[in-house]
C-alpha cells in the first residue's frame, strides 16, 4: 500500500512530486467525459517516468494475436485501446532551458482533483539549472457538457527574472502505446494544418481506419492583457501541427495560456466533414471562454452528483474512497451512446485492451440501475443484443452450432479479441453473467417487455451454448462441465467449477421461465423468435430440463461447503496469513506454476455464486462457505473485496466488512495491488457502490419490492444514498440509532425495512 495522497471529502490531493509515484498519480488524477479522456500527464515536457495517455471512446487497433503456436479458434487479433493524439502539450523554453520537472528543483508541488466539479489543478515552483525560478499553475477539464471539448488554463509567473521565452503549443498524433510490439505506431497522417493561433491534425488508425481529428486553439494574456509576441512560427511535421511563440516573460507578471481542444472521431462525424466540424467546435469554445465552459461542465457534474452521491459522516478516508469510485465510473460511461461500454481501465490507461468484459454485467449494471435513468442500464443490455450474431459466430469458430452463442471475454465490436487460451476459451462463466444481467435488470425495473423485445433471443443463444458445452458422464451418472476457468483465474482448466456449473443451470431454468412468460404476454412475438432462431422447443427444452435435474456440483459433505471445482481438496489448504510479506502479491512474486498448484484464490468463485443467488442459501450455509474460503483468498482481483463486503455484512462480520470496504474503495488511491500505474480499475469501482448499498445498506429486490437490512460500521456516524427505482427517487440515511427513508419523487412506494413494511409517500 502507498498512502501518499491526502484525505479529503471531495478532493484527491498530492503534495510534493515523488517521481516513483508519478505514473500512479497519472492514473488516479485522470479525467474524462464519456467521449474522451486524458491521463494526468504534465502539459510541459517531462523526461522522467511517465505513461502518456489520451483516449477516444470506441477507437481501437486490432493488433495481430501473437502466440507461441497457433491453435484453431484463436482470435485473429488483440484489440488495443489506442493512445490517441496528444492535445495538452505546452512546452516552455526559457533562455534555451527547457522547463522539465525531472531536471529542475521542484518546490511546493501540488496536484488536486476536485471530484465535485471534475477539475484537475496543479501548481509548483521550479528552479532551472541557471537559477531562474518560475511558478506555474494549471487547470484542466474534459467538458461533460460537450464531450468533444477540453480546456486548459496554464499560468506562468517568473519569480526572479525577465527573459526571452519560447512556448510551443501543438497537437501531436505521433504517439505510441506502451504495449506496442517493437514500438509499432498505430496512427497514420491524413492531413494537418496550422495558422497563427490554431492547429488541426487528422490521423487514421491502421487496419480499422478510424479517423480522429484533434484541434487546438489558444488565447494568451500577459499581466491580464492580451499578450504581444515577438514572433509566431508555424511548425508542421509528420502527424504534428503547432505554433512556436516567442515572447518576453517579465518578472512578477503572470502570463496565462488558455488552450482549447476539440477531439472528434469518425464514429460521430462523416470523415470528410471532420476538419470543418473541428474548426467550428474550436471557434465556439474560444468564443465562450474557459470560465463559461467550466461553468457548463460543473453544472453537469452537479446534476450527476445529485443522483449518485453517497455521503459518509465520520470517516474521511471512506468518504473520499466512495466518491473517487463514483467519479471515475461517471466520467467513463454516460449511457448516451449504446455503441459504447465500460472498459476495465476507462480513460485512465490502456492495459487489458477491449472495451467490454463480463465486469459490466456482473458489477457495473447494478450501479447504473440505482443511480441513473432506466435507459442507461437498458443500453448496456442492448449493446449485447446487438452483438448476438457475433457471439454466435464466436461459438461457431469453436465448433458449436445451431445458434449457440458465446459472448467474448474481451471485445470492441462483438468479436472475441483476447488471446490467452485459459481465459478466452475456458472462462465461459461470462455467458452466465450476461444472462443474469437480463434477469437483474427486469427484477429491478419491472421492464418485463425487455424479454420479448431483446432478452429472450440472447437467453436462447446462451442456453444453447451451455447445452452443447455440458457433457454426460456415465461414470458419475451426472452432467459435467470440463476444462473451464472460473472467476478465480489462479486455477485454470479445471473440471466442474461450482460457480460455472451453477450459473449455467440457472441460465437454463431462467430461459425456460422466459419462454413461458413471453408465451403468455406476447405469443406472436414468441412465435417470431422461434421462427427466427429455428428453435426446436420440445427437444431443446427437454435436454435443458435433464441438465438442470442431473448436474454435478462439487461439494464437501464433511465441511458442508461447495468446492471450487473437482479435486480442490487435493491442494494443501493454507491460509493467506501463512504467507510471508515477501510473497505478496503472489501474482508478482510467484511463478504461474506455483500459483496454480496452491490453494490461494484470486477471487472466490463459490462466494461469487452465493452473492448472486443468496436467496437459495440459508445463513449458516453462507457462513460455512465464507469462513472456509475467505482465509485462502488473496484478493488480487479488483473484483474480489466488494463481494466479501456484501457477504460479511449479511453474516454480521461488521469489522471484516469495513476492512474489505476500505480495500475496494481505496484500491487505486492506496495502490493495494501495486498496479495502479497501468490505470485505475474502473469496473470494480461499481463494486464499491454495491459494498455500501447492498452490503452495509442490505438492499435487495424481492418480488419487485425493495428490502433493506442496514447497519452502520462502528467507524461511521452515518451514511446516506439515493436510489432510482421504478420511476421513484428515494433517499436512505442510516445512522447508529436510526434509519430515515424519504420519497423524493414519484408515486407512493412500499419498501421493507428490517423485514417490516414501510409506506413512502411525499
Amino acid at each position: 500500500m502507498k498512502q501518499y495522497l491526502k484525505h479529503h471529502e471531495w478532493h484527491i490531493i498530492e503534495e510534493g512530486l515523488d517521481p516513483h509515484y508519478n505514473k500512479i498519480s497519472e492514473s488516479v488524477f485522470s479525467i474524462g467525459n464519456g467521449r474522451m479522456g486524458q491521463r494526468a500527464n504534465f502539459e510541459e515536457e517531462y523526461s522522467g517516468e511517465t505513461l502518456r495517455g489520451s483516449y477516444v471512446a470506441g477507437v481501437y487497433y486490432p493488433d495481430k494475436t501473437r502466440v507461441g503456436w497457433w491453435k484453431n479458434g484463436y482470435p485473429e487479433y488483440f484489440a488495443k485501446v489506442l493512445n490517441a493524439p496528444n492535445w495538452i502539450g505546452i512546452h516552455i523554453t526559457i533562455d534555451n532551458q527547457k522547463l522539465d520537472l525531472a531536471k529542475c528543483k521542484v518546490e511546493d508541488f501540488r496536484r488536486v482533483l476536485d471530484m465535485k466539479t471534475g477539475l484537475l489543478s496543479r501548481s509548483f515552483a521550479a528552479t532551472l539549472p541557471d537559477g531562474k525560478k518560475v511558478k506555474v499553475e494549471s487547470k484542466r477539464f474534459c467538458s461533460m457538457a460537450n464531450g468533444e471539448v477540453g480546456a486548459i488554463r496554464y499560468a506562468i509567473t517568473p519569480l526572479n527574472f525577465t527573459a526571452k521565452t519560447t512556448l510551443s503549443l501543438y497537437v501531436d498524433a505521433d504517439v505510441v502505446n506502451k504495449d506496442s510490439n517493437y514500438d509499432e505506431k498505430f496512427w497514420e497522417e491524413v492531413n494537418k494544418e496550422a495558422t497563427e493561433g490554431r492547429a488541426i491534425v487528422t490521423a487514421q488508425t491502421k487496419k480499422t481506419f478510424f479517423h480522429v481529428t484533434t484541434g487546438m486553439q489558444y488565447v494568451i494574456t500577459n499581466d491580464g492583457k492580451k499578450a504581444t509576441f515577438d514572433r509566431v512560427n508555424i511548425e508542421l511535421r509528420e502527424k504534428y501541427a503547432g505554433n512556436v511563440i516567442q515572447l518576453d516573460l517579465q518578472e512578477g507578471k503572470e502570463l496565462v495560456v488558455y488552450k482549447y481542444a476539440a477531439v472528434l472521431s469518425s464514429e460521430n462525424h462523416a470523415k470528410d466533414a471532420l476538419v470543418t466540424a473541428c474548426a467550428k467546435v474550436l471557434t465556439e469554445a474560444v468564443a465562450k471562454g474557459f470560465d463559461a465552459l467550466f461553468e457548463d461542465h460543473a453544472r453537469v457534474w452537479a446534476h450527476k452528483w445529485d443522483g449518485c452521491d453517497i455521503t459518509i459522516e465520520g470517516d474521511i478516508a471512506a468518504q473520499q474512497g466512495i466518491r473517487f469510485n463514483i467519479f471515475q465510473l461517471t466520467q467513463t460511461y454516460t449511457g448516451e451512446d449504446e455503441r459504447l461500454n465500460i472498459g476495465p481501465k476507462g480513460f485512465t490507461g490502456e492495459k487489458y485492451g477491449g472495451s467490454t468484459y463480463w465486469d459490466t454485467e456482473a458489477y457495473c449494471l447494478p450501479f447504473f440501475l440505482g443511480t441513473a435513468e432506466e435507459k442507461v442500464a437498458r443500453n448496456l443490455l442492448v449493446y449485447r443484443y446487438k452483438h448476438l450474431e457475433r457471439a454466435i459466430e464466436n461459438a461457431g469458430k469453436l465448433g458449436f452450432k445451431d445458434g449457440a452463442a458465446l459472448y467474448p471475454m474481451v471485445t470492441m465490436n462483438g468479436e472475441e479479441c483476447h488471446n490467452e487460451w485459459e481465459i478466452t476459451f475456458e472462462e465461459i462463466h461470462r455467458n452466465g453473467a450476461i444472462a443474469f444481467a437480463i434477469f437483474d435488470y427486469i427484477r429491478y425495473t419491472g421492464d418485463d417487455a425487455y424479454l420479448a423485445e431483446f432478452g429472450l433471443e440472447v437467453l436462447l443463444g446462451i442456453s444453447r451454448f451451455w447445452s452443447q458445452r455440458i457433457t454426460w458422464s456415465s461414470d458419475r451418472n451426472r452432467f459435467v462441465m470440463l476444462g473451464v476457468t472460473g472467476p478465480n483465474e489462479y486455477e485454470n482448466n479445471v473440471n466442474n467449477n461450482w460457480y460455472t456449473n451453477t450459473i449455467a443451470t440457472w441460465t437454463l431454468q431462467y430461459t425456460l421461465d422466459a419462454l413461458n412468460l413471453v408465451g403468455k404476454s406476447n405469443p406472436s412475438r414468441l412465435a417470431e423468435i422461434i421462427a427466427k432462431t429455428n428453435f426446436k422447443e420440445t427437444t431443446e427444452t427437454h435436454r435443458w430440463r435433464e441438465i438442470i435435474a442431473k448436474m454435478h456440483y462439487p461439494h464437501d459433505e464433511k465441511r458442508g461447503v461447495y468446492l471450487q471445482q473437482d479435486g480442490f481438496l487435493d491442494k494443501e489448504l493454507l491460509r493467506v496469513s501463512d504467507l510471508g510479506k515477501d510473497d505478496r502479491p503472489i501474482n508478482q512474486k510467484w511463478s504461474w506454476d506455483r500459483i496454480l498448484r496452491s490453494c490461494f484464490i484470486k477471487q472466490a468463485d463459490v462466494l461469487q455464486g452465493i452473492f448472486l443467488f443468496e436467496e437459495r442459501y440459508d445463513i449458516e450455509t453462507i457462513r460455512r462457505n465464507f469462513d472456509f474460503y475467505e482465509p485462502m483468498t488473496v484478493h488480487e482481483s479488483s473484483l474480489s473485496p466488494c463481494v466479501h463486503v456484501i457477504l460479511a455484512s449479511k453474516l454480521g462480520y461488521k469489522e471484516r466488512a469495513y476492512e474489505f470496504y476500505l480495500r475496494t474503495s481505496r484500491l487505486d488511491l492506496d495502490d493495494y495491488n501495486n498496479d495502479t500505474e497501468d490505470g485505475c480499475h474502473i469496473t470494480s469501482m461499481a463494486g464499491t457502490w454495491m459494498s455500501i448499498v447492498k452490503g452495509f445498506g442490505g438492499m435487495t429486490v424481492k418480488d419487485g419490492t425493495l428490502h433493506f437490512n442496514p447497519f452502520t460500521p462502528d467507524q461511521w456516524k452515518s451514511y446516506s444514498f439515493r436510489l432510482e427505482f421504478r420511476g421513484r427517487v428515494i433517499k436512505v440515511k442510516i445512522s447508529t440509532d436510526a434509519v430515515e427513508t424519504e420519497l423524493e419523487t414519484g408515486e407512493p412506494l412500499e419498501i421493507f425495512l428490517h423485514g417490516k413494511p414501510v409506506l413512502l409517500k411525499k
